[in-house]
Formats: C-alpha cells, structure tokens, sequence
C-alpha cells in the first residue's frame, strides 16, 4: 500500500512538474533571479563591441557557450539585435525557451535527436534572414564541453562567422552532479563576459577541414572559459570524457 502511494505521487509530481503553469512559474523565477545577478554583479565585458561589429557587417552570426555556463547568456545580448536560440522539446528545454523569451529573444525547438530536421531548416531561415542563431553544442546531454559539428554546418551552408562567449562569476557554485557542471552565479559580485574572435568555415571544407575547425573551436571555447574562471580565481573547469562523435539524421552533432 505504501509503495502504491509513493508511486502513484511520483507519478502525480511528474505531471504536474510538466505542465505549462509550472513551467511557466520556474522560467519567470529563473528570469528575475537572473536579472537580479546581472543588476548586481560588477561586469567586465571583451570582445562584445567587436561582436556587434561582426554582426552588423554579416547581417547574422552564430554564437556558441557551453551547456554549463547558459544561465547568464540573455541578459548581455542587445535587444535590438534578433536572435533565435536552439532549445531542446523536452522540459528544461520549456523552461530555458521560457526564460528566453521573458529576455524578449526568439527560439526554436530541436536538437540532435529531437525534430533536427525541422529545426535546422528553420536556423538556415534565420540566418538567411540576417538574425542570429545561438547553439549550446555541447548540449543536451553532453560529452560536456566537447564540440558538436552543427555550427560548422550552419556556417559552411550560410557563410556566416561563429562566436564564442562564456562568463564566469567570483561568488558562484557548480552543480558537479549535473553533467554540465552547471555554473550557478550568486548576487553581488564580480564577474566576465567574453566574446571571441570570429571564424569562418569555407564552403568547400572536406571532412578533415571539417575536423580541424571543430577542434578550433572547442579550444577556443574553452579557452576563454578556463580564461574567465582564472580572472575571477576560480578553479577551471575540465571537459566531461568523450566516448565518440556521433552523427544523426545526417548531420553531426
């Protein structure tokens, strides 16, 4: 009897932890919890006036963060530059398109194994309509820190540069049982924002190109993390192990 009710609980608590009202409420509280880091949190910001350079002369651009360091990414994009993010269909991903929105940025549902097809035609769109596109590449369920090879898809077909950004705060903890190492800064404090140089794959790149960029990448992403956390005397963090690059619906994650 006992064991009947938890279960049936369990099940009760998923429900109501999937449906929109309380989605809804823990977007809108992530949101002004962000806002109040972001409000007071002493920043030094590189490289975003370089960015926007970038931007304004490709008409669009691919940005690129790590899964575990997301949390902040809304609150440093100029509103008045449209971009729309890749979220996953599943329930944190209802959640970050929520808190998202509530930034007044645009998003798209999708992922490696979740309407990739779909999705991806609606990121080409995006860029062929001078928006930007943010993808967390590491993302939804890791190796963390480790590249997948969409953004160099989309830039190959779209001719559009890439970007990294990451952050790092003084007064943060990390979720170490989260396979993110999700990064959860505290208020009242200091922290970095940096973006990277940008960098563009040419259309003709083979598989090999392919290969040498997607390692470009993930090192230079990393290394303004690593960057970041030593700025703010914090520890850096490592790469989660990878097992393999995998492909799906033709296209490598």
């Amino acid at each position: 009897m006992n064991f009947n009710l938890k279960k049936t609980l369990k099940k009760s608590l998923r429900r109501i932890t999937k449906s929109d009202f309380v989605i809804n409420l823990i977007s809108s509280a992530i949101y002004w919890y962000a806002r109040l880091v972001g409000k007071t949190t002493s920043w030094e910001v590189r490289g975003i006036d370089n960015f926007y350079r970038e931007w304004d002369d490709n008409r669009g651009i691919i940005l690129v963060a790590w899964h575990g360091r997301a949390l902040m990414l809304p609150y440093f994009w100029n509103r008045k530059k449209p971009l729309n993010a890749l979220v996953s269909l599943h329930r944190d991903g209802r959640m970050i398109a929520g808190l998202l929105e509530k930034f007044g940025l645009g998003t798209i549902g999708g992922s490696s194994n979740e309407n990739a097809s779909g999705a991806a035609v609606k990121l080409m769109h995006s860029l062929k309509d001078d928006t930007a596109i943010c993808i967390i590449p590491d993302g939804p369920r890791g190796p963390r820190m480790h590249m997948g090879r969409s953004p160099l898809y989309y830039a190959q077909k779209t001719g559009k540069p890439i970007a990294c950004i990451s952050y790092s705060i003084a007064n943060s903890f990390r979720i170490t049982k989260s396979w993110d190492h999700m990064m959860i800064p505290l208020p009242f404090s200091r922290g970095i924002c940096t973006v990277s140089e940008t960098m563009s794959v040419p259309a003709d790149a083979d598989n090999n190109e392919l290969e040498t960029y997607r390692l470009r990448l993930e090192e230079q992403l990393n290394r303004i993390s690593r960057e970041c956390d030593i700025k703010m005397g914090l520890i850096p963090d490592e790469p989660g192990v990878c097992k393999n690059q995998t492909k799906e619906n033709g296209q490598p994650r």
